[in-house]
């Protein structure tokens, strides 16, 4: 007859742990040591966690998909940068992926008040009768529109004219989300240097 059941289980548990120390061990050696499938198993091990952290602070999969690939990019570049003795690999996964989210709000609030910046020289006032150089200025916004490249212009058009939001544009246009937002950013920044430079003139 076999001994007692709940003995076998008490003393399989503390080698099942032994076995997933070691395992987490050599993964950290791994990617210590810049070891591609090592990092790769990281990836499988943890980017559902990475994900749900960054989804659950930023309100939107798609930015927190961004923030899962600059995680595990993070580690990829930076794995001699870890320390088993100040903490465990998933801990030091959780703070990566904590000031990757941080700069990725960051990144918001920039591009809000680019938005915003921006937006105040695109929403021009209708009434010209009071203010008559607000015929001038549409004129002047339209020729800065015109001198962007077709695939800033177009994300501007969606967002200020068709009133679209960056999402929305991606769907529309069948572009990663990713590539409107940088559409948007750079279209923004020529469009506000060139109506700047126009000002002065």
């Amino acid at each position: 007859m076999s001994a007692d059941p709940t003995v076998e289980q008490r003393t399989a548990e503390p080698a099942s742990a032994i076995t997933d120390a070691i395992a987490e061990a050599d993964l950290a050696r791994g990617i210590i040591d810049g070891d591609e499938a090592s990092i790769a198993a990281a990836y499988r091990r943890w980017a559902p966690l990475v994900h749900t952290l960054a989804r659950r602070s930023l309100g939107d999969s798609r930015e927190a998909e961004d923030v899962t690939q600059q995680v595990f990019l993070a580690v990829w570049r930076g794995g001699r940068g870890y320390r088993p003795e100040r903490g465990t690999l998933a801990g030091w996964l959780v703070g990566i992926t904590r000031r990757k989210i941080a700069d990725a709000l960051s990144a918001r609030t920039r591009r809000t008040e680019l938005v915003g910046a921006a937006g105040a020289l695109l929403v021009l006032a209708d009434d010209t009768r009071a203010r008559p150089e607000a015929a001038l200025d549409r004129v002047l916004v339209r020729h800065e529109l015109a001198k962007l490249p077709t695939p800033q212009r177009r994300v501007l058009h969606l967002a200020y004219y068709e009133d679209l939001t960056q999402t929305q544009i991606a769907q529309r246009t069948g572009l990663p989300l990713g590539t409107v937002k940088s559409h948007s950013r750079r279209g923004l920044h020529q469009l506000r240097d060139g109506l700047g430079s126009a000002a002065e003139v």
